[in-house]
């Protein structure tokens, strides 16, 4: 099988190794150079339309994975069914419901989808009185894409007003920031669950924990996402079977009445608060950093899954999985999330890829001059399996260590709460 995947990221960087690993001929587009260890990567934009069916035709693609959502709500699945192409990922329509989290909220109220009282403003004024209708904590959202930096969550008035008025009045995420949605605060453990869907029927992965603050204890602003481990503790079987029920399989049904049906990798991030599960937002794709715990964990075949799902035929389908832990560590530039520097040399990388149970998913890299240099605010993600989380931690931590590069920066405390049996800080965002 010949696979076109879209994307330069280290949810790609594992998409990918999932594919070759199936036995299936990976082209990346434009792709980075842990991908190029293992396919072709060809340079271009994802994001264009023209562009993806135009490669895709010149690789003979039997079937092409979306991994980012930007092309997701560029378009680029419409193109490309147009053009007769089998597609992993959803159409613009319904890559929606992560491109307007005004349109998400309307779609799970639709739904029924049990979900945080919330109001979208383009207006500082009703901002700040809703605000403080709800109390704090604050949770304030840029309505469109942000790169999963455009949730603030804060007890301080003072920093919820200045966050409201950095999207809306000083257009720090641009048109994306313009509207935004002021969110009740959700108490609770947070995990991520992640299916597989046709338009109509949905297979549901394991359970898998993301990061999103940028320091130890959860401080810090929000990230794309610092960490994750699989499976989830907090989440047993029987949870995530009502999360299927009551919030994954209500959205595949709404989306399909509303003539979008959903093809792809639907995400619902979720607080499991005292009153039951409560969606935070949803996703047109894998997690990013969740995909690089959850697909060394799969034993079921990623190409077949995937094609089975862009072809409406996922009925019947059922996923196997590894019963090891894993845990994976982000390694970013110092000063992410904000400003950074990048093009410093980064080593150790095949000392740790050598390690046992040990995989090295690069993200924000590039080769220059024949050298892996860092091009990005998180640069790889250094994942581990092991008989037990204690042991899934100390090999990812201990690999992450023989990895240099200047200014590096990570947080030394993933997957620590799924030791100790602890409950992880809310963070609803």
């Amino acid at each position: 099988m010949n696979i076109l995947l879209l994307g330069s990221g280290g949810r790609e960087s594992a998409l990918g190794w999932g594919i070759a690993r199936s036995g299936a001929r990976l082209t990346s587009l434009p792709g980075n150079p842990g991908l190029e260890e293992i396919g072709e990567v060809i340079p271009g934009d994802p994001s264009s339309p023209d562009e993806v069916v135009r490669v895709a035709r010149r690789r003979g693609a039997d079937l092409v994975v979306v991994g980012p959502e930007a092309p997701l709500v560029a378009g680029v699945g419409d193109a490309l069914r147009a053009s007769g192409f089998k597609v992993f990922g959803p159409d613009a329509a319904a890559a929606r419901i992560e491109g307007s989290k005004q349109h998400a909220k309307e779609l799970m109220n639709r739904a029924g989808i049990p979900t945080a009282r919330a109001r979208t403003c383009d207006d500082v004024a009703p901002a700040l009185d809703f605000l403080d209708e709800l109390g704090p904590p604050y949770v304030i959202k840029a309505d469109g894409l942000a790169a999963g930096k455009g949730v603030v969550v804060t007890s301080d008035r003072r920093e919820a007003k200045e966050a409201v008025r950095d999207r809306i009045e000083r257009g720090v995420f641009g048109d994306a920031g313009r509207t935004v949605l002021i969110e009740e605060f959700l108490d609770g453990p947070e995990t991520s669950l992640i299916a597989f869907c046709d338009g109509s029927h949905a297979v549901a992965c394991e359970p898998a924990q993301d990061y999103k603050r940028v320091y130890d204890g959860d401080r810090g602003p929000n990230t794309g996402g610092m960490g994750s481990y699989s499976p989830v503790p907090d989440c047993p079987s029987d949870m995530a079977e009502r999360i299927v029920d009551e919030v994954i399989e209500p959205m595949l049904a709404e989306t399909a009445r509303g003539g979008a049906p959903f093809t792809g990798a639907l995400y619902a991030g979720l607080a499991l608060t005292s009153r039951g599960p409560r969606v935070i937002e949803f996703n047109a794709r894998f997690g990013d950093p969740e995909t690089q715990a959850l697909i060394p964990r799969l034993a079921s075949d990623l190409s077949e899954v995937c094609l089975a799902a862009a072809s409406g035929e996922l009925a019947g389908v059922g996923l196997d999985w590894r019963d090891e832990a894993c845990v994976a560590v982000v390694l970013a530039s110092g000063g992410y999330p904000g400003d950074h520097e990048v093009g410093y040399p980064v080593t150790g990388l095949g000392e740790a890829a050598a390690r046992e149970d040990v995989l090295v998913f690069h993200a924000g890299t590039a080769l220059h001059d024949g050298e892996i240099v860092t091009s990005g605010g998180r640069v790889l993600a250094v994942t581990a399996l092991g008989a037990t989380f204690e042991q899934a931690r100390e090999r990812a931590y201990a690999a992450a260590d023989v990895i240099e590069f200047e200014n590096k920066q990570l947080r030394r405390d993933i997957a620590e709460r799924a030791v100790s049996g602890g409950i992880p800080t809310p963070v609803s965002g």
